[in-house]
């Protein structure tokens, strides 16, 4: 590889096609979340209700997309319709108790499959790895124009 662009090109590709979340006990769990209900349980259970409009503008999809994802959390029960809140026409997806506990059970699955992978790294590698991620995403975010919230 002649830069670290492309070593760092390479990687996120592999990145891409791993998944902690496919370990034998979240299987058997019958639990895992497919990405995009992933995705959009966690940004709806951060910002909270949300319209096909504003989860448009911030995944960067088109509605006709988050119309079918929505859908199929719909079916699932992990989101219900609600009126606007705050009294606009639109009708918003707000996440139910069984899509917090599917969102939350994944995400301590994540968590675990993290901790394998990191085990024997230090904790200050562990820390310095974290920091360059959240950079590298927060730059990514910056450039997109879409920020996604943080805890």
């Amino acid at each position: 590889m002649d830069k670290p662009t492309h070593l760092i090109e390479f990687e996120t590709m592999l990145l891409a096609r791993h998944s902690l979340l496919h370990t034998p006990r979240a299987r058997s769990a019958g639990w895992q979340l497919d990405r995009s209900a992933y995705l959009l349980l966690s940004r709806i259970s951060m910002d909270g209700p949300m319209s096909i409009s504003q989860l448009s503008e911030a995944f960067g999809l088109d509605a006709s997309t988050l119309n079918r994802q929505t859908a199929a959390m719909l079916r699932a029960g992990l989101v219900e319709r609600i009126p606007d809140p705050d009294g606009g026409i639109a009708r918003k997806f707000r996440i139910t108790e069984e899509g917090l506990l599917r969102l939350d059970t994944d995400r301590a699955y994540n968590i675990e499959g993290l901790e394998r992978v990191l085990s024997a790294w230090t904790p200050e590698e562990v820390a310095d790895f974290a920091a360059v991620l959240e950079r590298f995403n927060r730059d990514i975010e910056r450039l997109d124009g879409r920020p996604w919230p943080r805890p």
